[in-house]
């Protein structure tokens, strides 16, 4: 009797451009589908476990922080194994050579950082993202939130990873308070949340400003890389990556943000970059 071999899961593209791909499903099943070492940079927003019932200011009014079931919190010690699996599946599909960068807030950026040492990644920088038009707290009892973490990463300590140092110190941030001309980038970032023109197709709770993907993008990739986002939600990562000449690869499990948000701002971005080629 022979035995037959196990299923593969390869799950198709749930839609795809020249530049980019999207896929519908579980980060870690669909990574694990991808190849050993195909992608040359990553960037993670994972939930930040944040919904809880709870209230926050947007556009000066008092709304519900719950965002999602996808960001509900089912403990430290079950958040943790969740954030260790994902980030393994990372590593597997990133060159030895690439980066990763996560974003958080200390709700979850600890739990990722540790993940990070466990398995052997070099933390480069904590970036601190400073949001100047950041909401008022409303409780009145502690400091107000005005700012995010972003860990960045390089595989191991052996790696030769990609950083545009020319380009960060010369480059133009308007916008930045903290960068002064010329000189070498920091890391404190200080730029603004999505602005409405990054919102024409609707809004999705988490989504991260182009600025602050450009930079990275810029900062850690060459033309023509291959860039990945496990968590793609709005595919902020994915305009990035199209108008800057990289490969972009999203993960996302809700169908509505990518029917929604991500495919018409990945068709726009490739418009965009075909008039400039023009």
């Amino acid at each position: 009797m022979n035995e037959t071999e196990p299923e593969t899961f390869e799950p198709a593209p749930f839609f795809e451009t020249r530049n980019s791909s999207l896929y519908l499903g579980s980060c870690v099943e669909v990574m694990n589908s991808f190849p050993e070492q195909s992608v040359d940079m990553i960037f993670a927003d994972p939930p930040y476990n944040l919904s809880n019932d709870g209230y926050t200011v947007h556009a000066g009014k008092r709304v519900s922080v719950n965002k999602g079931v996808w960001d509900k919190s089912e403990g430290t010690e079950n958040d943790f194994i969740f954030h260790q699996s994902w980030i393994e599946a990372c590593k597997r599909v990133l060159k030895e050579n690439g980066t990763i960068w996560i974003s958080g807030t200390y709700h979850s950026i600890y739990a990722c950082g540790y993940a990070l040492q466990l398995q052997d990644f070099r933390i480069l920088n904590d970036i601190s993202w400073y949001k100047p038009n950041a909401a008022p707290n409303l409780g009145c009892r502690m400091f107000t939130a005005s700012h995010e973490t972003i860990l960045w990463a390089s595989k191991s300590k052996k790696s030769k990873h990609v950083f545009n140092y020319s380009a960060m110190r010369q480059g133009d941030f308007p916008g930045d308070m903290i960068k002064n001309p010329g000189k070498q980038m920091r890391s404190v970032w200080s730029i603004i949340t999505p602005s409405k023109n990054e919102k024409i197709h609707g809004k999705h709770p988490t989504q991260k400003p182009l600025k602050l993907l450009d930079r990275i993008v810029l900062a850690s990739t060459n033309l023509g890389d291959v860039i990945l986002d496990p968590f793609c939600g709005s595919s902020t990562t994915g305009v990035s990556a199209i108008l800057n000449n990289r490969k972009f690869i999203g993960i996302d499990l809700d169908k509505e943000f990518l029917e929604n948000l991500s495919v018409p701002r990945l068709v726009d971005a490739e418009k965009e970059m075909n008039l400039r080629l023009l």
